[in-house]
């Protein structure tokens, strides 16, 4: 049995879920853009620059769930996947994808984004397995703070080992494990499994899988 994990944004996506996800809202006027166009970016930056704090971010891109219906923020969501998701699919990640479910793997999709935003695209690529931020909601409707450990960092090594222990299962289950990512923040994750792959990386995860002799691919195309 073989384990395979794919990052989301920037790997199987050919751009960032989260960063769209507020450009969307911009657009829509829903978040008003002098203001959240430039925090936006900023939290972007720090991701890439590896200095972000989560948490903070996490207030950033969660509060304007909990201004919004779900049945608004779903009719939104629809609309965000044709116009901003759909496009960063790409033929070589839907191919990737489809070659380890069809070879019988556990496949999962783990990401800091949040789940509302994620949980189409996983769908979407047919993957049936998302572990992603939580979004905290009460009766129904979200509270604008995250639950549990984010999927970050380390925290996506503490919310995979959990989400395998509610499977019963654990590292060991298997032959092989695979975790496919473009982010040097991805590296805690990437040293656990068998298969480490670097996918159009950033310079410090090219400089680190070169060093390692980790495969790096493209999924750009």
């Amino acid at each position: 049995m073989e384990l395979v994990l794919f990052d989301l944004d920037n790997t199987l996506l050919a751009g960032d879920s989260d960063f769209e996800w507020a450009q969307y809202l911009i657009s829509r006027g829903v978040l008003d853009k002098e203001v959240y166009e430039a925090r936006n970016q900023a939290f972007f930056d720090q991701y890439k620059a590896g200095t972000l704090d989560i948490f903070e971010f996490l207030d950033f891109q969660l509060k304007p769930l909990a201004r919004h219906s779900r049945e608004q923020l779903d009719a939104w969501h629809k609309a965000f996947m044709t116009s901003r998701i759909l496009p960063m699919m790409t033929e070589a990640s839907r191919a990737l994808v489809n070659r380890h479910l069809e070879a019988g793997a556990i496949v999962a999709i783990v990401t800091a984004t949040n789940s509302f935003v994620t949980y189409p695209i996983a769908r979407a690529f047919g993957i049936p397995h998302l572990i992603a931020t939580v979004p905290a909601q009460e009766g129904g409707a979200f509270t604008g703070k995250p639950r549990g450990t984010p999927a970050f960092k380390d925290g996506k090594i503490e919310r995979v080992e959990a989400w395998l222990e509610g499977l019963g299962l654990c590292w060991s289950s298997f032959e092989r494990s695979w975790f496919y990512s473009d982010s040097h923040n991805d590296l805690p994750l990437l040293g656990k499994v068998s298969n480490p792959i670097a996918v159009d990386p950033d310079d410090t995860l090219r400089a680190h899988a070169t060093s390692r002799n980790w495969p790096v691919i493209s999924l750009r195309g």
